[in-house]
């Protein structure tokens, strides 16, 4: 296990490994996606992001999946973002654009993938991986690594990325991180809200695990029901999104788990989830 990553506990019940992402799941009901691809600093080209796709894709499938963390295997970088080879070469201009669509397809899943899912950051989290994390439902950092849009300094502008920058940093600090390229520390992240806590290196992995095992003991059918509403609701307007949430409220409260819950809690004894 490297410092940077995020890897699970050694009962992890299934393993599926490709040249560029890992997929294991354990008994607790964790997808932990892996992004390995060192050489390339896990920069996220075409082949990555087909992968990650596909992960994702089967994590939302199996039933006995509650939660996803997506992690790196690299010491030091999390993912360098987008191919920078890709950006400058040769194919014709149409077929760069439609490769692009893999970005909002990959942060679309995420929303509305149904089940929470959190981005270790055990490295660097640059360029379109900072659009990963920030479509991610939450966020861990290691303490030392810095997230950032660099794109700038090269002659890239953080287009695609730049709607989850804005919905996630204000306004001036946002274009700050976009206009002048520098990166920020963890800590920094965690004072601007951009990741829910950091960690010393040698508590990081525990960490992830505990808190990717707390969220998949809760009820997966609320859980679900809950993300979807906030994907559905987080642009509406206020009166918009006031009656959309209420009807979800009222259809949570026909379901058996919601009296699972109560009941669990008056009776000081773990819940049995019933999905349904």
């Amino acid at each position: 296990m490297t410092e940077g990553s995020a890897q699970g506990p050694n009962e992890r019940s299934t393993l599926m490994t490709t040249s560029r992402v890992g997929y294991e799941t354990d008994d607790h009901g964790v997808a932990w996606l892996t992004l390995d691809h060192p050489d390339s600093r896990n920069a996220l080209g075409d082949a990555m992001l087909d992968e990650l796709l596909a992960r994702f894709e089967a994590a939302r499938a199996d039933d006995a999946v509650r939660a996803v963390v997506v992690g790196s295997s690299h010491e030091r970088v999390f993912s360098a973002g987008g191919d920078l080879k890709a950006f400058a070469g040769e194919m014709p201009t149409i077929e760069k654009y439609a490769g692009l669509e893999r970005f909002p397809r990959l942060f679309l899943t995420i929303a509305e993938l149904g089940k929470p899912v959190i981005c270790a950051a055990g490295g660097d989290v640059l360029a379109g991986a900072f659009g990963l994390a920030l479509a991610c439902d939450l966020v861990i950092a290691r303490e030392g690594v810095r997230f950032g849009c660099p794109e700038i300094n090269i002659g890239v502008f953080p287009f695609m990325i730049s709607a989850l920058i804005y919905r996630n940093v204000d306004r001036m600090k946002a274009n700050e991180l976009m206009m002048l390229g520098d990166l920020i520390s963890a800590t920094e992240a965690h004072r601007l809200n951009i990741v829910n806590t950091v960690v010393p290196a040698e508590e990081f992995d525990t960490t992830v695990r505990e808190w990717a095992h707390r969220i998949a003991a809760k009820s997966p059918l609320l859980m679900r029901m809950g993300k979807n509403a906030l994907a559905a609701s987080r642009d509406m307007p206020l009166r918009e999104a006031l009656d959309a949430l209420r009807s979800q409220l009222a259809l949570a409260f026909t379901t058996e788990d919601i009296n699972e819950g109560v009941a669990a809690f008056r009776e000081k004894r773990d819940p049995v989830w019933r999905m349904r």
